[in-house]
Parts: structure tokens; C-alpha cells; sequence
């Protein structure tokens, strides 16, 4: 008994101690989630000051480091990437620990640079430029030594130095440096002066032998009038100047640790490792140059009581990046976003104007927008029902400045302006003042203008019905009214049946009607088109029937017209009849002529139609390609619709490929996976994909490769024959060569060449070689010359 007695007492023992440990793990964790939270609340709209607020923080902070020492500098080295808006609210924190403890603010700078060395090599340079930046800062909190700023600096400005770089990696790391010289620069120019100017001397020397090639290509307007349209590189140096010019001083950024001044001033300052620029590799893609959008000056603005920074000014580039910033960071919450916005506290600026033009800049940005269009979309909604009595005005201001500009704008700018506007007037009921507008009515139908408001009332029309918008407008404008979007079904039945019997492929249609509307089956359609006799040469062996697929895609679209719901079940049912007559290019070809010859009045039906024949893989890309370019399409070629239709079919293929080398990828993981499992003797899972397995996969990335290769040989050589031939026939006819046509086209070549440049540029020797030689017409070299640029 005693000895049971003894044995019980010793597991009662054990039990209390697994619950000690256990209630211990738990109290860690505990702690641990109030530290993060108060780290990651700092900062925010409070009852308190933010200095008693961080003063607080701080000494809790400085009391649980000797148990918590790496979960807080983890957390603390995470809200530099996660909260770059609250940065020097974190470097003031950083500060006043590294103050009180030497050496946890040297573990600190110690895991911030190894982070920093890790995302420059992963080429994510967007959390590199938030990680210098908060080190920049870290100078006027004392933690980090002016000199080795210095030479982390030097380090990157010798990158312009290296030979067979593109320029954007120089580009980068030089912006990258000027980018934090609003926060750091009073404190270099007052400890080591000499050294900061020897650094903005290289930098100067830099910027006058940039190549500025893709410029063009980039710029949201052709003309430089009102507005200078400059690469950003050149205008944040101009603002780099004027702050020089002012000895450095700004009144714009938020500094805290200035009410620490006394408890930073003699703390220890540490030395920055030596950080050296990882070399450069053919896959690092480093950012887009970008050129800087201004709509508004300071005469637009009719508040004499603010005034609108200059372009040139310090504080256009402090406020243009905060409102940036706040758009980048809050993207996926727009009603958070446009609170934020309009939260921003200078007085004397005209903060509606700032907040639409860096909305604006944002949605135009070329090659493409940081984010979807329609988050900007639904954010202005969210500005205007926050501020309803002023932002609408601003609003309003703006759309009649961009229109008045239409005639510089570059096609995909005023595109996107189509897709904003159309969106926006959908939730006002369309209303609007389009008297103002009639000066349309006169011009050319290539005017910019003019196709802005028809392309404009296009997409109302999508986003509405036809009554609706024959109403909401004056009647002048009846001549640019989209047509009713009805199908042009060409088998109508007349109502004599002797004339019926007179035309063979009324009669085709007619069975094929009844047939369909009697559930048949697909093989039964088949069984009846093969009756249809073919028209082409019979001499010739043909790989399709055009009648028997004119008759069948006008019957069953006919049939399926009510929506798009009836004709995707149309498709899905006779699925099969479409694979069997488009099993050639000719057979598509002729599919997308026989729906375009129903639908030619309704564009969004034709356009949700072709990428539902694609997904479902009736139609390959080249097959829509070829129809764009076709001599049928030449009518419509400048319409939005069609564009929207050729770059859908790009990024099917670039999806297709992607995810090919996505699963190519895991496969060999898995593999490799599987491999150190048996040699570590560890049990093996039975999918193991195989040697073979890997190569038919392969295999399949190849097709799709070339498939993609060939799709942008189509779609450049089509543009090159087309432009050409406009080229030839204006010289032979003694014409103007640069009509309001050629600049359309023109405009859409450089969009292929921007949106998926990333895609292109593996293509680069091959098109520089077969297609764009140095005999080409130099408007068409001129784009390739661009494109080559954006990443030279």
C-alpha cells in the first residue's frame, strides 16, 4: 500500500508539473500576443499623445526583453515591411530601446540587415526601399552612425559603375537613395558634409547620362503642355534640389523622436555592416521606370486659402507619397482607404485636388496600374459619398480637364478613362452635363473625342439598356448612339414558302431550328450538317464547310440570344459540333465570322462569347488573332472591344504557360522530396511522380511555349503588314502618314509591347531578328526601340 501510495503521490507530482509547464507555454504566449498588439497599435489615433503613448511602450518593452528579447525585435523588424506609413513612429520606438539597452538595438540593426541582404536577393525590392529607408531614419534616432549610412549609400551609387546592366537596376538603387534624403538629409549634411555632397555630385553625374528612351512610351499625354510630363528619376532630384536649397529643412514628415531629443543625443551609435549589392541575373526584373502624372496647378485651384505645392517642391513629393502609400497599402479595403485619405492633416493644402490626382496617376500609370482598375473605381465612389458636398466639385473639374485634353491622351489612357467614367456615371444614373460635349457631333469619327464619348456611351450601354440611354441623352446626339444591341440573324423564314424552298440555306436553317428545339442530339447535328453541301472549290480537298458553319453558329446563337446564360448552355450542349467544325484554323476563323456577323451590333456579347469559345478551348489564341487582323474586322479595328478581346486571348496563353511551369515545378520538388526521404530511409508516398511523368509534362510546357511564341509573332507581323501598307499607300498617294487611324494603331502596338512585356522580352532576339530589322519603317522600329528601353 505504501509503496502504491507512493507511486500515486509521484504521477500527482508529474501532472502538476506537465500543468505548470503547460500554464507557463500558455503565459508566454500570452504576453506575447499583448506585446505584438501594443507594438502594432502604436502609432494609431489615440486619446493619449503619441510621445506618452511610445514612452509607455517603450518601457514595457524595455521590461520584458530579457524574456522576450527575439519575439520583440522579430515583430519590430516585421512592421518595417508591414507598416512602412508608421515608420518613424517605429524608429523612435527602436530608438528609446536602443537608449536603454546597447545591445538588444544591436541585435536589432543586426537581423534588419540580414533581412534587407535576403529581399535583395529575392528581388523584392519594394520591402528593400521601406528596410533603407527606416535604416535612413534610424540615423536621426541615433542608433545608426551617420558614416556607414554613407557607405551603404556608396555601395549602391557604384552599381552605376558596373558594365551590361540594365538600367533599371542602376535606376533603382540610385531612386532608392534619393528616396530617403527628405527624411536623413539634414542630419548627413550636418555631421559629414563633405562626404553627402561628393555622394549628390555622382548622383548628378548619373542623371545626365541616363538614356530617357523609353520616355515616350510611358508618358500619359504626347504633349508636355500645361504640364511637363518628366521621368520620376529627374523630378525627385528637382525636389532633392529645392530641398538642398532650403538647407534641408521640410515641415511636412512626422518626427517624434524630436521630443526624445534629450534621451536619444547620447546614446551609442552602431556601425552598419558592410552591405554589398547582390550581381545582377538575367531573371531579376527590377521596377518600371515611371513618368510623373500632374493634372492640377496651383490656378486650378480656387480656394485662395490653400495652395498647391509646386511640382518641384519637397512637399509635392512628401504629400504625393503618403497618399500613395495609402493607396498601396489599404487597396483591397476601399472604404478604409478613402478614411484614411481624407484623414490627412496639413491645412493648407487642397487635399480633394491632391487625393484625385494621385488617383488618377495611379489608374493611368503605364505599362500598367498598381492595382485592378476597379478598386479606383469604387474609391472615388467611396470619396464622393465621404465628402458630397466638395469632392464631386473636384471630380467634376477633373473629368472636364482630362477631356479637353483627349487629343494627346495616349488610346490606353483613354481607354481606362472610358472604363472609370462609365462605372461612376452607372451609380449616378447616368446622369450628366452631355450638351457640353456635342462638339463631337462635328469631328472626325477617329477624334480622340469623339471615340471617347462613343466608346463612352458604349460601355454605358453595357452597364445599362438601350432605352435608357437613348433617354439620358440630347437628341443631336442620335448619330453616335450605339446601335440596339439585337442579333443579325441573316435565315430568317419570309413569309412566302415558295421563296423558302428557293433558298437551300433558309431551309438548312429552318431543320436545324426545329431539330435543336426538339432536343436533339449533337451527333445528330453533325449527321445533318454533313448533308449541307460545301461551296468551295470541290476540285480541293477542304478541312471545312463555311455554309455548314454559318448555318449552325447563326441557328444556335440565334436560338440562344435572350442572354448569356441560353447561349453558354447553347455552346456547352452542342459543344462537340463546335469542336468538329472549328477542327482547323480555317473552321474557327469561320465560326468568328458567322458570330460576328449576328452579333456586329453587340459588342459585349461578342466579347463574352469569344473568351467562353477559348476557355472551353473551341477557339485557339491564334485563331482570334488572325480573325482581329482579318479584313472583316477592319471596320472595327480602332473599337475598345476588340483590344479588350486580343489582350484576353494573351492572357490565357500567358496563364496556360504559367501554370505549366508552376506544375512542372512541383512535380520536380516532389520528386527531390521524395529522394532525400529514401536516403534519410523515411517511407515514401506512392504518387511519386516519375522520370516520364516529368518529361510529358515538359513536354506539354514546350507546345504551349511555342504556342505562345508563335501567338506574338502572329500579332506582330499583322501589325508590321498593316502599318506598312498605310505607309506605302499614303507616300504612293502623296497622303499624310501620321492620320488619326495610324496613331490608333500605332498606340496599340505599344500597348502589346507594355502590358505583357515581361512575356515579350523572352522573345526579344527572336522578334529583333525575323520582325523588327533595321529596314522597318522607323514609327514601327520606334515602338520596338521603346520596349527594348523599359528594361534596358
Amino acid at each position: 500500500m505504501s509503496r502504491r501510495r507512493a507511486h500515486e503521490d509521484d504521477d500527482s507530482d508529474s501532472d502538476d508539473g506537465r500543468s505548470r509547464s503547460k500554464r507557463h507555454r500558455t503565459e508566454n504566449i500570452d504576453i506575447e500576443e499583448r506585446l505584438e498588439k501594443l507594438i502594432l497599435k502604436v502609432g494609431d489615433k489615440s486619446s493619449a499623445s503619441l510621445e506618452s503613448n511610445l514612452e509607455g511602450l517603450a518601457a514595457v518593452l524595455e521590461h520584458d526583453i530579457a524574456n522576450y528579447k527575439t519575439k520583440i525585435i522579430r515583430i519590430l523588424c516585421d512592421v518595417v515591411i508591414g507598416y512602412p506609413d508608421k515608420m518613424t513612429v517605429y524608429t523612435t520606438l527602436v530608438g528609446l530601446l536602443n537608449a536603454k539597452n546597447y545591445t538588444c538595438g544591436g541585435e536589432f540593426i543586426e537581423i534588419l540587415v540580414r533581412d534587407l541582404k535576403d529581399v535583395l536577393k529575392a528581388c523584392e525590392f519594394e520591402k528593400a526601399r521601406y528596410m533603407i529607408l527606416f535604416l535612413a531614419d534610424l540615423v536621426n534616432c541615433h542608433v545608426v552612425s551617420a558614416s556607414s549610412l554613407l557607405s551603404l549609400y556608396d555601395n549602391f551609387i557604384e552599381v552605376c559603375l558596373e558594365d551590361n546592366i540594365p538600367q533599371t537596376r542602376s535606376d533603382w538603387y540610385v531612386h532608392t537613395v534619393l528616396y530617403t534624403l527628405p527624411w536623413v538629409g539634414k542630419e548627413l549634411f550636418l555631421n559629414k558634409e563633405n562626404e553627402f555632397n561628393k555622394l549628390l555630385v555622382s548622383i548628378q553625374s548619373y542623371l545626365g547620362k541616363r538614356s530617357k528612351t523609353h520616355l515616350h512610351a510611358l508618358k500619359v499625354w504626347s504633349s508636355d503642355s500645361p504640364h511637363v510630363q518628366e521621368d520620376r528619376l529627374d523630378c525627385m532630384w528637382a525636389q532633392i534640389k529645392h530641398l538642398q536649397s532650403n538647407a534641408w529643412t521640410e515641415r511636412l514628415i512626422r518626427r517624434p523622436y524630436l521630443a526624445f531629443e534629450s534621451a536619444l543625443q547620447d546614446a551609442l551609435q552602431h556601425t552598419l555592416p558592410n552591405i554589398i549589392p547582390p550581381s545582377h541575373h538575367e531573371d531579376a526584373l527590377y521596377p518600371l521606370p515611371v513618368v510623373v502624372f500632374r493634372m492640377f496647378d496651383y490656378t486650378d485651384v480656387p480656394d485662395e486659402t490653400t495652395v498647391l505645392p509646386g511640382s518641384h517642391s519637397i512637399e509635392r513629393f512628401i504629400i504625393d507619397e503618403q497618399l500613395h502609400l495609402t493607396l498601396l497599402l489599404n487597396q483591397y479595403e476601399r472604404k478604409d482607404c478613402a478614411a484614411t485619405l481624407l484623414m490627412f492633416k496639413e491645412e493648407k493644402i487642397p487635399l480633394n485636388y491632391m487625393i484625385i490626382e494621385t488617383v488618377f496617376a495611379q489608374m493611368f500609370r503605364l505599362p500598367n496600374p498598381p492595382t485592378v482598375e476597379i478598386f479606383y473605381h469604387s474609391l472615388i465612389l467611396e470619396l464622393c459619398k465621404l465628402q458630397p458636398s466638395t469632392m464631386p466639385i473636384v471630380l467634376v473639374q477633373a473629368t472636364e480637364m482630362l477631356f479637353s485634353r483627349l487629343d494627346s491622351m495616349n488610346t490606353v489612357c483613354i481607354e481606362r478613362f472610358v472604363n472609370w467614367l462609365s462605372y461612376h456615371l452607372s451609380n449616378f444614373q447616368f446622369k450628366w452635363t452631355w450638351e457640353d460635349w456635342s462638339e463631337v457631333l462635328k469631328m472626325d469619327p477617329m477624334a480622340p473625342k469623339a471615340m471617347f464619348v462613343r466608346e463612352l456611351l458604349t460601355k454605358c450601354l453595357w452597364l445599362s439598356y438601350h432605352k435608357r440611354i437613348v433617354e439620358m441623352c440630347p437628341d443631336e446626339f442620335a448619330s453616335i448612339l450605339p446601335a440596339e444591341p439585337r442579333p443579325k440573324f441573316r435565315y430568317h423564314a419570309p413569309d412566302d414558302e415558295i421563296e423558302t424552298e428557293t433558298m437551300p440555306e433558309l431551309m438548312y436553317s429552318l431543320r436545324l431550328t426545329k431539330s435543336i428545339k426538339a432536343k436533339c442530339t449533337p451527333e445528330d447535328v453533325l449527321d445533318f450538317l454533313k448533308e449541307i453541301p460545301n461551296p468551295l472549290d470541290d476540285s480541293v480537298e477542304h478541312t471545312h464547310n463555311p455554309l455548314a458553319i454559318d448555318v449552325f453558329v447563326q441557328t444556335l446563337l440565334n436560338l440562344g440570344a435572350k442572354s448569356f446564360s441560353h447561349s453558354f448552355a447553347a455552346i456547352a450542349k452542342f459543344n462537340k459540333v463546335f469542336k468538329e467544325l472549328g477542327s482547323s484554323d480555317e473552321g474557327q476563323q469561320c465560326i468568328l465570322k458567322s458570330m460576328y456577323d449576328l452579333w456586329s451590333d453587340h459588342q459585349q456579347m461578342m466579347l463574352v462569347l469569344v473568351n467562353k469559345m477559348m476557355k472551353t478551348n473551341l477557339l485557339s489564341v491564334s485563331a482570334v488573332a488572325n480573325w482581329i487582323f482579318s479584313e472583316e474586322m477592319m471596320r472595327d479595328f480602332t473599337r475598345f472591344y476588340v483590344w479588350d478581346t486580343l489582350h484576353a486571348s494573351i492572357r490565357k496563353m500567358n496563364k496556360q504557360v504559367n501554370q505549366l511551369q508552376l506544375e512542372v515545378e512541383e512535380m520536380k520538388d516532389k520528386k527531390e522530396e521524395a529522394a532525400n526521404k529514401v536516403n534519410d530511409g523515411l517511407d515514401v508516398d506512392e504518387n511519386v511522380p516519375t522520370e516520364d511523368d516529368i518529361e510529358a509534362l515538359e513536354e506539354k510546357l514546350d507546345i504551349a511555349q511555342s504556342d505562345q511564341k508563335n501567338l506574338f509573332l502572329i500579332i506582330f507581323q499583322r501589325f508590321i503588314m498593316m502599318l506598312s501598307n498605310h505607309i506605302a499607300n499614303s507616300e504612293t498617294h502623296g497622303q499624310e502618314v501620321n492620320t488619326l487611324w495610324f496613331k490608333w494603331a500605332l498606340d496599340r502596338l505599344r500597348q502589346v509591347f507594355l502590358q505583357h512585356h515581361s512575356v515579350v522580352r523572352q522573345y526579344n532576339n527572336t522578334l529583333e531578328t525575323l520582325l523588327f530589322t533595321s529596314d522597318i519603317d522607323f514609327h514601327i522600329l520606334t515602338v520596338f526601340n521603346e520596349f527594348q528601353a523599359l528594361r534596358g
